[in-house]
């Protein structure tokens, strides 16, 4: 079923491996969990020898224990869950493992933006039906966030600081009460959240001072903060795990030198502390340069290799890739990108040579070709 899908939700990618959890599985569960705490958290940070089991269950997603045990037991209340964070930091994955494996859905989303309404929350009306039958139960149309608490699952919503303040407060009342008031109908106008409802809500740290959070919608959420990766050894995990499933998607065969998952690694480490000394805004880069972004170049570069290239990542393509990806402003995000190739990558290709000295001429030339 997952190979119709251009991107399975994560209880379709690991249906088999969650129906083989969720039968060994005797642990206590709250509400009507598929999965016990115990083993939820075994599902997404992976098993371990001591663990026992029969099988191995690889890890999904890579960050400290505390942050998925303290998510897993907000679930576990009455309170609504909020993952905060840097761009690409793995909130959205986070919240979509939880919920594949509390509920075994984890669709019920909402996006976040300036133009989401009241409505997208709560719920609307198909007009036709209501033009030829009047409003009922059946002419509504109800949101993922309604949808998920008539089944007593998790709702998501993602990028919850985008939105306007007044669909945020709209949130107050679901949290809280618990159900949802339907003013139109005379009969059967509310909805009650069924026992198992949740929320599980993204915001992007960069993004304080959008639309930020009342005290009253705070008080309602449970915070999980979630730190950039900057463990060498924990980043290379997570990018060589999402490259292997790019390979996998495309049925593409090509190694991963890892000399050249070294030079994209410390490449980002160098950019990240150039801005992290930088005095304005001018002299850092646009980009965040998260390991979503690593992911991305490293995604970009090998497609090249596989359809343009001998089939063979090299290092001159990865500098190409890194170039592109991440000079998003002309001319200030190239002059700082000038300014690494010439004051760190060329010192380190008189000194180490080989891939460095490849990725040195692959930068120059993208560089040129975009100034």
């Amino acid at each position: 079923m997952s190979d119709d899908m251009l991107r399975a939700p994560a209880e379709v990618k690991y249906a088999e491996e969650l129906d083989w959890l969720e039968s060994i599985d005797d642990g206590p569960k709250p509400f009507t969990w598929r999965l016990s705490p115990r083993m939820i958290r075994l599902f997404i940070l992976g098993s371990e020898r001591s663990d026992g089991l029969d099988r191995q269950i690889p890890q999904k997603w890579f960050g400290d224990r505390s942050f998925v045990e303290r998510a897993i037991v907000t679930l576990a209340s009455d309170r609504g869950l909020l993952l905060i964070g840097d761009p690409g930091t793995g909130k959205s994955w986070l919240a979509e493992l939880l919920s594949a494996a509390i509920c075994r859905n984890s669709t019920l989303v909402v996006q976040g933006t300036a133009g989401t309404t009241e409505d997208h929350i709560k719920y609307s009306w198909n007009v036709s039906m209501v033009i030829a039958k009047g409003q009922s139960r059946e002419s509504m149309i109800p949101s993922p966030i309604m949808t998920a608490m008539e089944g007593g699952v998790i709702g998501r919503f993602e990028e919850l600081t985008r939105s306007t303040s007044d669909v945020q407060d709209a949130l107050i009342s679901i949290l809280s009460e618990k159900y949802v008031s339907i003013p139109e109908l005379d009969d059967d106008n509310i909805v009650f959240a069924q026992p198992g409802f949740s929320i599980i809500a993204t915001a992007n740290s960069r993004d304080r001072g959008v639309n930020d959070l009342s005290s009253a919608l705070k008080r309602r959420f449970n915070f999980v903060r979630i730190p950039v990766v900057t463990n060498k050894k924990s980043e290379a995990e997570i990018v060589r795990f999402r490259t292997e499933e790019l390979l996998r998607r495309h049925q593409i065969e090509l190694d991963l030198p890892p000399t050249l998952l070294d030079i994209l690694l410390q490449s980002f480490a160098d950019l990240r502390s150039a801005a992290a000394s930088a005095t304005s805004d001018d002299e850092k880069l646009e980009s965040a340069l998260s390991t979503a972004e690593q992911i991305g170049v490293l995604e970009d570069a090998i497609l090249h290799s596989h359809f343009f290239g001998d089939r063979v990542l090299r290092a001159q393509t990865l500098a190409g890739s890194l170039v592109g990806s991440l000079a998003r402003r002309s001319p200030e995000d190239l002059a700082i990108l000038n300014k690494y190739w010439h004051g760190v990558v060329e010192p380190r290709s008189k000194n180490g040579g080989g891939p460095w000295q490849e990725f040195l001429e692959g930068g120059r030339e993208a560089i040129a070709t975009l100034s």
